[in-house]
């Protein structure tokens, strides 16, 4: 038998020193300005639709929300489509301008997790929810909202704490 020559070559691993931030950072990067301006622009469009877009979101929670009413029997299929509807709204309304409907995207979507009681007072708080979302796209609430955000935060609190008493 002839005898094989193996020859074993150890390469450097560049994504690990990436992802732990030890590859060198090089200080001539640089955007160019005319496309930065142009992905503002265009970012600044779709923030001024964003209220008309989220508000068919908006309309689509509502109407999984009536059939949880209407067809008790199948929560747990229509939890699943809410969670799975706020998943998608969470990052956008910080993202265009609507934080808020964020923050209740985010209460909306933990509160539908899959440990989640089905029962009819739960079905009331999604329904908070899904409230305090509408006034902020119909009154056009961007940023905190300043003392409406505040109200309404607290008002989707005492909702809460109201259906949440065993």
């Amino acid at each position: 038998m002839a005898k094989v020559s193996v020859r074993f070559y150890r390469r450097k691993n560049k994504l690990r020193e990436k992802t732990l931030g030890l590859a060198r950072i090089d200080d001539d990067v640089c955007f160019d300005a005319d496309l930065m301006a142009k992905a503002m622009a265009a970012l600044e469009d779709m923030s001024e639709d964003y209220p008309d877009w989220v508000s068919s979101l908006i309309d689509q929670l509502a109407t999984v929300h009536r059939r949880c009413v209407d067809t008790p029997e199948q929560r747990f299929q229509l939890f699943e489509q809410l969670h799975a509807i706020a998943h998608d709204m969470r990052g956008q309304g910080g993202t265009f301008g609507y934080p808020l409907i964020s923050d209740f995207s985010d209460g909306l979507y933990d509160f539908t997790a899959v440990n989640t009681s089905l029962s009819d007072k739960n079905v009331e708080i999604i329904k908070s929810h899904i409230d305090a979302m509408r006034v902020v796209i119909k009154q056009r609430i961007n940023g905190d909202g300043g003392d409406i955000g505040t109200q309404l935060k607290s008002g989707l609190d005492i909702a809460i704490k109201k259906y949440s008493k065993v």
